[in-house]
């Protein structure tokens, strides 16, 4: 049984021959809420009715109106509906608006949206970022990545100017784990705390961050941005203006929200920590999946609906066969054997039909399973001997129960 959302319901009733700006009025009122980027709406002709004015308007022949009544119905997220009606409802001088609560059992669509290539960035990209300066302790910097669940935290100097990034590879990296790990699985918990507790007590921000950085400006074209994402492997880049100074940070989530239709433009943020000894104990247990044979709308919308932004592919048997990452999706959003890059965001971006890309095809790699039992140091060595970011967590009959990531098993060796 699908799982309700709360939504309201927007009904506005006019005149078919009313007017704005010269324009039949329903026209307009259809045109602004498109622009406004609002999931869709409705408009309907009436058979027949009357108004403030207690005339019958009829669409018989005999009593034929030119003045039937009209109703647009949107329905929206509470957030959306509020954006609407402050630029709608300005518009209807003789009318009626109505607002209703009502439960949304599902949305689907099979198209994505068309992103122009000459789009800029400044347009799509989170403008809320959370930063740091060179001489700030690592432990603050743990404290964000590893405690508060940032995926990743700029380096600024006194003028706002990127000098450096930090994600938890760079945690990783710079405490000497891979190569401890690499060549001893006998790490228990209590060393891994040791060996954050010395980065953080000796070392600044300055020492551990990745510099030079790639950066966006904020103008530039999205097509362009794209590419430089696909090209050089990134996840996310930090975005200036004409100054040279952070005014944003643009990701693979941004893009892949914009194709979806989403408004939403909060920081890139993973589930708050779990505090454990075993990956039982620190997983998330609400894990995206999709089945393999299900198209990319349905995986675009499972990922962006989900904490963690990867969806796992289950087979038949509900196992898990695969996993699809946000790199698979905006490559495949934006492939990279078209050989010209204005053309990759053009006319057509994705236009999905259900079977036509599945869950099997984009999915890049096998799913790395491990029991609940699997200790936390044992669970680290293995993504590091395996070169990847995440476990997924399944039971004696190889059932999904939970998921984890290398950023949730490194916070959790910061527990006491």
């Amino acid at each position: 049984m699908a799982v309700a959302s709360s939504g309201k319901r927007l009904s506005i009733y006019v005149g078919e021959s009313d007017t704005w700006q010269g324009h039949l009025l329903y026209m307009r009122i259809l045109e602004t809420l498109r622009k406004a980027g609002l999931a869709g709406a409705t408009v309907t002709r009436g058979l027949a009715g009357f108004g403030a004015h207690s005339r019958i308007r009829s669409s018989n022949i005999e009593v034929l109106s030119t003045d039937l009544p009209i109703i647009i119905t949107v329905i929206e997220s509470p957030e959306n509906i509020q954006k609407a009606l402050s630029l709608v409802s300005p518009m209807v001088r003789e009318g009626l608006i109505t607002l209703e609560d009502v439960a949304i059992i599902k949305y689907t669509h099979r198209y994505l949206n068309p992103l122009p290539a000459d789009l800029p960035i400044s347009q799509i990209m989170t403008r809320e970022v959370t930063a740091v300066a060179p001489d700030t302790p690592v432990v603050q910097v743990m404290e964000l990545l590893l405690g508060k669940g940032f995926k990743v935290v700029p380096v600024l100097d006194g003028e706002r100017r990127v000098v450096g990034i930090i994600t938890e590879g760079d945690l990783l990296k710079k405490a000497g784990m891979p190569v401890r790990l690499s060549v001893s699985q006998r790490l228990g918990p209590e060393d891994l705390r040791e060996i954050l507790s010395e980065i953080s007590r000796e070392k600044t921000a300055g020492a551990i961050m990745t510099s030079p950085v790639v950066i966006a400006h904020e103008n530039e074209a999205l097509a362009h941005v794209v590419h430089r994402l696909l090209e050089r492997g990134l996840k996310r880049m930090p975005v200036v203006n004409d100054q040279g100074r952070i005014v944003g940070m643009i990701s693979r989530l941004d893009v892949l929200r914009a194709v979806a239709g989403s408004n939403q433009r909060q920081p890139e943020q993973s589930p708050l920590p779990h505090r454990g000894q075993t990956i039982g104990d620190c997983m998330v247990t609400v894990v995206p999946t999709v089945h393999i044979h299900e198209d990319l709308a349905d995986v675009l919308e499972k990922m962006l609906g989900a904490a963690l932004k990867r969806v796992v592919v289950v087979d038949e048997q509900e196992r898990p066969a695969g996993v699809i990452t946000e790199g698979d999706l905006v490559a495949r959003v934006s492939p990279a054997e078209r050989p010209r890059i204005l053309q990759m965001l053009g006319s057509r971006i994705v236009r999905t039909a259900r079977g036509q890309i599945t869950a099997r095809e984009l999915m890049s790699e096998k799913a790395l399973s491990a029991p609940p039992h699997m200790t936390v140091t044992e669970a680290i060595s293995l993504l590091l001997r395996e070169g990847r970011k995440q476990i997924i967590v399944v039971d004696d009959q190889g059932r999904i129960v939970g998921m984890v990531d290398r950023q949730m098993l490194m916070a959790a060796c910061m527990g006491g």
